[in-house]
């Protein structure tokens, strides 16, 4: 049911992989569907999840055929409310649809765990002080409150759009215009957490593992990259893991995927949740998986749609892997056709890379680059969501010496230069035109 667009080819994998292994037609459910949905689907449904009508009109543009769907997966945040009922009427496995709503509504998590704030507490789990944001004067009051600063952030959106800091004595009535085309669906303001870690409990079912997540500085705290395996001590580890085992429990979440974002204290004891996702990471997180503990978590997915469970424990990491977020010298607007290739570009900035680490380029492999959109778009050097990017990479290294935290820097500043030259020759290209 339903899914982002950048993962068009997690879906056709994952229609691949039913095919050949449960015999199984795959059928899509999604809103307004175009050509793509039908390549990558035996059939597909045109439904919108956020309808309120969402499961009559699934069902009755089903009819009898509804007998034959024998397991369900719900792919995006949309759909995890109305997805899961909808698999619960059909009397499939699926996780707990009245407790879906905290894994999709930002508000609505911050409120479940106020209801437990005592028992947080003492697993070490800090909460922030939290308010949904009507009007300026709201965020202005709440913030006058707030001696760490705030964080504004849409209840119901993905990708980080619309997530906007405030330092103490920042400028309120700036980040307000910049939050209201979402004040419909709901903004709240939090106390912006001050922990300077982050991370991911990542998983399918009960398997799980931590990934390490590099964001921006600033007023737009961006992710730049994600890590894996987490650079984390043992004590460390379980912190992290008690909050995201806490978190699955507050949003029902037992058989398939989550994706629960958390801040870990600098002394490894403390954690605080920025929020919890029953869907898998983003930013090809379990494309960082499979290399480096070797399972295809698309295909247990699959797996445990039918049966129910995956394999509860992850095999010992055989290599680190990440995924870099590439962006662009100054803002500009990019048309990508007029680059060329990406993958040559990218392993043009991987060879500098590796010169400037001394590393050998047998080490690294480049699993998959590509650009983020395809249409001729504005981007901001300071980028101010996920999306606000020229490209990315997913890159493996094999070196057990090297920290593949320093090869992600490199590949961020090389990329620029790489670009930069690429623009150069083209636009004095264009002069002698």
């Amino acid at each position: 049911m339903d899914y982002n667009l950048s993962r068009i080819s997690d879906v056709s994998h994952m229609r691949d992989y039913a095919r050949k292994h449960w015999g199984a037609e795959t059928w899509l459910i999604r809103a307004n569907p175009q050509g793509h949905d039908t390549e990558i689907s035996d059939r597909v449904i045109d439904a919108d999840p956020l309808d309120t009508d969402f499961i009559n009109h699934v069902l009755s543009q089903m009819g009898k055929d509804s007998t034959k769907v024998t397991a369900g997966i719900v792919f995006s945040d949309n759909a995890v409310v109305s997805g899961s009922k909808l698999l619960e009427r059909l009397g499939l496995p699926v996780d707990d649809a009245n407790l879906a709503l905290r894994a999709f509504d930002k508000l609505a998590y911050r409120i479940a765990e106020q209801r437990i704030r005592p028992q947080m507490n003492l697993m070490g789990i800090m909460l922030p002080e939290f308010v949904r944001i009507y009007c300026l004067s709201d965020l202005r009051n709440f913030a006058a409150r707030q001696k760490k600063g705030v964080v504004i952030k849409p209840a119901c959106e993905g990708n980080n759009r619309g997530v906007v800091t405030v330092e103490p004595g920042g400028d309120c009535e700036l980040v307000f215009s910049q939050v209201t085309p979402y004040l419909e669906k709901g903004v709240l303001a939090e106390t912006f957490i001050r922990f300077t870690r982050e991370y991911s409990y990542d998983g399918l079912g009960s398997l799980w593992f931590v990934t390490e997540k590099i964001s921006a500085k600033g007023r737009y705290p961006v992710e730049v990259a994600q890590i894996l395996p987490a650079r984390l001590h043992e004590q460390e580890l379980l912190a992290i893991r008690v909050a995201g085992e806490q978190v699955n429990r507050l949003v029902g979440q037992h058989l398939g995927p989550f994706h629960n974002e958390i801040k870990l204290s600098d002394n490894g004891y403390r954690t605080a949740v920025i929020e919890p996702n029953r869907r898998p990471g983003g930013m090809k997180i379990w494309t960082l998986a499979h290399a480096v503990y070797g399972v295809d978590l698309y295909a247990a997915w699959v797996d445990s749609a039918f049966v129910g469970d995956v394999r509860a424990v992850l095999a010992p990491s055989a290599c680190s892997a990440a995924t870099v977020m590439l962006g662009v010298p100054c803002d500009m607007t990019v048309d990508v056709s007029e680059l060329g290739d990406p993958q040559a570009m990218v392993h043009e900035t991987l060879l500098l890379a590796a010169q400037a680490l001394v590393l050998n380029m047998q080490d690294i492999t480049l699993m998959e680059c590509g650009w983020i959109s395809g249409e001729s778009r504005p981007v901001h050097a300071i980028p101010r969501d996920n999306s606000d990017f020229l490209a990315y990479a997913c890159v493996a290294l094999h070196n057990v010496t090297a920290d593949i935290r320093d090869l992600v820097d490199l590949l961020r500043k090389q990329w620029l230069e790489v670009l930069s030259r690429i623009l150069a020759v083209a636009h004095k290209f264009e002069a002698l035109l």
